[in-house]
């Protein structure tokens, strides 16, 4: 059992201050992330989504929970992981810095060095949602965690986050005028002094297709996929945006800014574009999905900031890399990802995936075995080069 001693936080969070910029850096590789969502009963094993990754050049990848297989696949990989620390965990870890202890001795630290993890999500989007208890245990779980990563020398190399939904905004349009909301606001600015102390971005969930699916006869679908249109004017900034995706990081900075925390990163830790949706989701088709993960992807690799801090490069992480067949809720919530099970591509974004019309490649599912590939010999001498 540990005992909390708040000299010993105080002096975790001076010498955090120290590591902040070392520990940010190693958190994103590049500029360019997918999440790895799990809900589904045909996806790959995950030994295969290694192979996938380091073909797609995919270097940072976000998971849900902390699965020892998943984990222990990634072991080597070079591939930076963001692993999460469920809802349904908070309650318990929040009672003691044993909890978190416990927790990151079984979860995290067995699996290093050789497996990147990088940073653990307590929660996910969490304030504004419906569970106002999870409110209040948020900030005490997330605390324990850091003392718990720091008592074992790893707060310098594993970040302690937790992502937002768009719901903790009042509003946010134009970009400028976003605030928190006032009920989420007594809980949402402690959260940021603890981490801004530690050095910890705001990552939002920011999905234009959302806005434009919930109000389609206001938004330009055009604006909200990154295609030629005339944008919005936001007359106090004198900013003009022709993208929603930069709207939405623009407004969670004003946001910040007016609590105090103008110098905090934003980093998108979702978003992304339906392939199908039923018939009242409007604008989910595979030719939407693919040009707005396209676009999306060559302003990532173009490593600029927004209109509201230029200086601020943009990074994200893409939802997702499969599609989900066992996710409750409309159609479009099973058809985000990039990638079949089989490896190939969903649709032509500039990833070639692991299976093509020349190459006949077979990829173990979850429970039958090992990876295995027949491929010809040029495939396996590129698989090869992409590894080493």
């Amino acid at each position: 059992m540990f005992s909390y001693s708040t000299s010993f936080f105080l002096s975790l969070l001076f010498f955090s201050v120290t590591l902040s910029h070392v520990v940010g850096d190693k958190i994103f590789t590049g500029t360019y992330g997918v999440n790895y969502g799990r809900i589904a009963d045909n996806l790959p094993s995950p030994e295969s989504v290694v192979t996938l990754l380091k073909a797609s050049k995919i270097r940072n990848i976000r998971i849900y929970d902390a699965d020892h297989q998943v984990l222990s696949a990634f072991k080597g990989s070079g591939i930076g992981i963001i692993i999460g620390l469920p809802n349904e965990f908070l309650r318990d870890i929040s009672q003691g810095e044993d909890r978190a202890m416990n927790w990151i001795k079984e979860n995290v630290q067995q699996f290093l060095p050789g497996t990147r993890i990088r940073g653990i999500a307590v929660g996910n989007e969490i304030l504004g949602g419906g569970d106002m208890g999870l409110w209040q245990v948020l900030l005490p779980a997330a605390k324990n965690v850091y003392t718990a990563l720091s008592r074992l020398n790893l707060a310098h190399q594993i970040q302690v986050s937790s992502p937002h939904s768009e719901a903790v905004f009042a509003n946010s349009y134009p970009p400028s005028a976003c605030t928190f909301r006032d009920d989420v606001l007594p809980f949402m600015k402690p959260l940021l002094q603890f981490f801004s102390q530690i050095g910890t971005p705001f990552y939002i969930n920011a999905y234009p297709f959302l806005a434009y699916k919930n109000d389609p006869q206001h938004i330009d679908i055009n604006y909200a996929l990154f295609k030629k249109n005339a944008g919005i004017y936001d007359a106090k900034t004198k900013l003009h945006y022709d993208n929603m995706f930069m709207a939405q990081i623009d407004a969670a900075y004003a946001a910040l800014e007016k609590v105090g925390f103008e110098k905090m990163e934003v980093i998108v830790s979702e978003t992304g574009w339906a392939s199908r949706g039923d018939d009242n989701e409007a604008g989910a088709t595979v030719k939407n999905a693919k040009t707005y993960n396209k676009n999306l992807k060559k302003l990532l690799l173009k490593k600029k900031g927004t209109p509201y801090r230029p200086k601020m490069v943009v990074r994200a992480y893409i939802f997702a890399l499969f599609n989900e067949n066992l996710k409750p809720g409309p159609t479009s919530e099973r058809n985000f990802g990039l990638f079949k099970p089989d490896g190939s591509i969903a649709y032509d974004i500039g990833f070639t995936g692991l299976t093509s019309s020349a190459t006949s490649t077979f990829l173990s599912f979850k429970g039958i075995g090992s990876l295995c590939f027949m491929v010809s010999t040029s495939c396996a001498a590129f698989l090869l080069l992409v590894a080493l």
